[in-house]
């Protein structure tokens, strides 16, 4: 009887580490957003509205597990506080809706800035000189569960949501990249047939981006996007979730698969831009 007893009490404690932060989590998720926290969502994700109540219902779900799991840290004498947890959740959680994924599992901490921020680099140049060099940046996404954010350009990006920039977006685009191995361009798919089509759209419509970006031909899709394979779908969501219409319009094939990827169509929450007459059509009237 004893050694059943102890047998017993060892299976407990080698699951326990293993139940615990499910059951943690299974509680923290339980309780529904505050109101408070959906005035937040519904002003700095300005398609939350629009979305049918078991989205919105879905996105709150995925904010709350994310506000959990995740650690936010304040520099340069930030000071983080829920409109910026919840700003910064609600955007980078409308990548996830619909979809079979965990909520960035190898992101664990998000180090918010007051506005741009300066990361040092080395670079090496002819004859293997090393130069140390300071970039300004927005944001960026670090392969050591680490996202950065510069907070007045995560503000921008709430109160325009047509001008298909968000560094939200663009950042935790490239946390999802990045859970295939590296950032590549080709997030996890699942099925393998999946890439087939994936491969064939994106390298055409990065080759003709870098072609707009060289000869500066206007494009639906920011230049900066031809930097890179993984910047190209990085830039290739910020268009998809702000510019849909735009995008489906121009770039048909793109806006199928990342439709078929994130398993939405942002152009049910965003009404079409208005047309945009040729210049000569005023002429023919003077």
């Amino acid at each position: 009887m004893e050694a059943l007893i102890w047998i017993g009490v060892t299976a407990l404690i080698i699951a326990l580490p293993l139940w615990l932060p499910r059951w943690r989590l299974k509680r923290a998720l339980a309780h529904p957003l505050p109101a408070g926290a959906l005035d937040i969502l519904g002003r700095n994700v300005p398609i939350y509205a629009r979305m049918p109540a078991e989205l919105q219902a879905h996105l709150q779900r995925l904010v709350a597990q994310f506000l959990y799991q995740k650690r936010f840290i304040g520099c340069d004498g930030l000071e983080v506080d829920d409109e910026m947890r919840l700003t910064i959740a609600g955007q980078a959680c409308l990548l996830l809706l619909n979809r079979h994924t965990k909520v960035y599992p190898e992101l664990h901490t998000i180090l918010v800035y007051p506005s741009e921020f300066l990361v040092e680099r080395s670079e090496v140049g002819p004859g293997g000189v090393i130069t140390e060099t300071e970039d300004g940046l927005l944001g960026e996404s670090w392969g050591d569960g680490r996202v950065i954010l510069a907070w007045d350009h995560v503000q921008r990006g709430a109160a325009d949501w047509s001008d298909g920039s968000n560094v939200v977006l663009h950042e935790f685009a490239h946390q999802l990249d990045s859970e295939s191995g590296a950032p590549n361009g080709a997030p996890f798919l699942g099925d393998a047939a999946n890439y087939h089509s994936w491969a064939a759209v994106l390298s055409r419509d990065y080759a003709n981006l870098r072609y707009d970006a060289i000869y500066r031909q206007p494009s639906v899709l920011d230049h900066y996007g031809a930097s890179n394979p993984a910047e190209f779908f990085a830039v290739a969501t910020e268009t998809f979730f702000e510019k849909p219409h735009q995008m489906a319009e121009r770039h048909g094939a793109l806006y199928g698969e990342l439709q078929k990827y994130y398993r939405v169509d942002p152009r049910a929450w965003l009404a079409p831009p208005e047309p945009q007459r040729d210049p000569r059509d005023y002429a023919e009237h003077r």
